[in-house]
């Protein structure tokens, strides 16, 4: 009798962590991972760690628009998306279009990665700007190589960060 109770309890947590598995898969998607995986190893950068950046940037929201003009999947500036398609002579800077919103905000990724040398440095800079991030290294806000980016003045940019960093592990662990 204490082996079937045993057996059962075994058999129905499992089902449950598979259940709760599928159910964190839904809040955590790999959609449009076939355009993911392509231009994250065509630009080298790692492709868990764009599906946190989309999912914190719009959820997968083809059509998301920030208030601040952002658009898109990566939610990408008009500006930045015309200077990164410049880059890789893309002449289509639909940033409705998934393919090309993927495709350039990953290279803007890529760009910042390669520029700090550090993927936290890049997401500040990928949510604050070159700029900003430029201003606070010089004058010691933050140091070069992101020891101590909990001194980002913006508490937007931090939480942006922790969030990515955080939906970066959730994907890690899922897929």
């Amino acid at each position: 009798m204490k082996k079937r109770i045993f057996v059962i309890c075994t058999i129905t947590i499992i089902l449950l962590l598979f259940l709760l598995k599928i159910i964190v898969c839904q809040l955590y998607p790999e959609k449009y991972s076939e355009l993911i995986e392509k231009y994250s190893e065509e630009y080298n950068v790692d492709s868990k760690l764009v599906y946190a950046i989309i999912k914190q940037e719009s959820n997968f929201q083809t059509d998301a628009c920030s208030s601040k003009g952002a658009k898109g999947l990566m939610q990408l500036m008009d500006g930045t998306a015309i200077e990164i398609a410049e880059k890789i002579d893309c002449s289509d800077v639909d940033l409705n279009n998934p393919e090309i919103n993927i495709r350039l905000g990953i290279k803007h990724l890529a760009d910042l990665i390669d520029r700090y040398n550090n993927e936290k440095m890049a997401i500040i800079a990928y949510n604050a700007g070159m700029g900003n991030v430029d201003s606070w290294i010089d004058k010691g806000i933050i140091d070069k190589d992101g020891t101590n980016l909990e001194n980002v003045p913006y508490k937007e940019t931090n939480m942006y960060l922790r969030k990515v960093l955080q939906n970066y592990e959730i994907y890690c662990m899922l897929y």
